[in-house]
């Protein structure tokens, strides 16, 4: 029996939480976030985007089915710590290589186990996410010591970090996508990869030139963690892959860069959007979706320019509350007048907070959405979004205008099952 060892979180406001510690015991500092996932903690383990943080699963028990290494979302976890309710200590699946505990252990990563992960979250929605220590060194650190390893913390460097070291090529037979790499999801790749696309993967700092002179049909901008404003040289590049006027998705990070080249603003939200129960309402088809997101930061719409009256309902004015879902109760996807981009519309928008989700550039071959249409894990409500892509490389005009209830089940057969299951009998 492992001997049990006592640990702590020590937030930044001072409120503390004991537990025990596990995987591999070295203190640790990171921005404390939380992720409401009922499964997935392997995808959420290793997804990039979380680089610097130490996550909590609101979800209670976890690790129950084990790791099992095919299902890795990068080469390794980058994020500094793990917090749960309760650990698995005996888990039972078949693809099971081996428990939670040991892939922490193996990839360096500091657990803590055994506190009220309610409680933290009740702290993080209602103080914002913050930075925390866990250590062993339980009631022995003094203030200046907390202070000094909070003030040497930084995420500024996580796409650096997280990004690869020199340009891969995944081989299909038809749309040859150039992805631009700031820390990408293996399921990213994969969906597009099963779609027939040729990838070519770059490292985050690529210039456009080199991404444009291997000749791709479009141009793909994948997740990634941190500060989008941490990365100016990306976002210029990005910038001169619009002007190019080949097609362009980003999604994620890739959104709030195309945000950021178009000379928007963004905002830090208070605790972020990190699971697989985000509602999102599409204001082109006017259908809801169910989405998986990890992001702390948005787009702040109103930045993007003024409104164009006759292509939003009549209105001059943004909402001086900043509240999008207005356009949901109207119908309407609102369009502004962008200095650098020309028209820009609103096309989606959170349900649960009224933030801006996704954008359309109506004078560039380029839309965005700030949430994971891979949804590894998560719902695959989203899935559609690459039948958008598709749509938009074919010169659609209404590429958004999708029924994706029909999207969802293209490539079904009910009928004919029917048919056969009725001749069998």
């Amino acid at each position: 029996m492992k001997k049990t060892i006592k640990a702590e979180l020590i937030l930044e406001n001072g409120v503390k939480f004991k537990g025990n510690a596990f995987g591999y015991i070295k203190e640790t500092v990171g921005e404390v976030v939380f992720t409401t996932g009922m499964t997935g903690y392997q995808e959420t383990l290793t997804d990039p985007s979380f680089a610097g943080q130490i996550v909590t699963m609101t979800y209670p028990l976890i690790g129950n089915y084990g790791i099992n290494l095919e299902d890795m979302e990068s080469r390794k976890p980058f994020l500094k710590g793990f917090i749960v309710r309760e650990k698995c200590d005996v888990p039972n699946n078949w693809r099971c290589e081996m428990d939670l505990e040991d892939f922490l252990y193996q990839n360096k990563i500091m657990g803590l186990e055994g506190i009220d992960t309610r409680a933290l979250t009740r702290v993080l929605r209602d103080n914002g996410t913050m930075r925390g220590i866990i250590t062993t060194r339980v009631d022995d650190l003094t203030p200046s010591q907390i202070k000094q390893k909070f003030d040497t913390y930084t995420n500024a460097y996580a796409v650096k970090e997280v990004t690869i070291d020199e340009p891969y090529t995944i081989s299909g037979p038809s749309t040859h996508l150039a992805v631009l790499g700031c820390g990408i999801k293996q399921g990213i790749l994969r969906d597009l990869a099963k779609r027939g696309c040729k990838l070519s993967v770059f490292p985050a700092f690529t210039s456009a030139e080199e991404m444009l002179a291997v000749n791709p049909d479009a141009i793909f901008l994948g997740n990634g963690p941190g500060d989008p404003k941490d990365i100016p040289t990306v976002i210029d590049t990005v910038k001169t892959l619009i002007d190019s006027g080949i097609p362009v998705l980003g999604i994620c990070l890739g959104h709030q860069m195309i945000s950021l080249a178009c000379g928007a603003q963004m905002e830090k939200l208070k605790f972020g959007h990190r699971g697989g129960n985000q509602p999102v309402m599409n204001l082109v088809s006017r259908r809801v979706e169910i989405t998986a997101q990890n992001h702390g930061f948005g787009l702040l719409f109103p930045s993007l320019g003024k409104l164009v009256p006759e292509l939003s309902g009549g209105e001059t004015e943004h909402a001086a509350d900043g509240d999008l879902r207005a356009w949901v109760r109207r119908g309407i996807a609102p369009v502004v007048m962008n200095e650098r981009f020309g028209r820009i519309r609103l096309t989606h928008v959170n349900l649960n907070d009224g933030t801006a989700e996704g954008i359309q550039l109506l004078d560039a071959p380029c839309f965005s959405v700030q949430y994971h249409p891979e949804a590894s894990p998560g719902p695959t409500d989203a899935h559609y979004l690459f039948t958008a892509f598709t749509r938009l490389m074919d010169g659609e005009e209404n590429y958004l205008d999708i029924d994706t209830a029909k999207d969802r089940l293209a490539g079904w057969n009910f009928a004919e099952s029917e048919t056969a299951e009725t001749e069998e009998n």
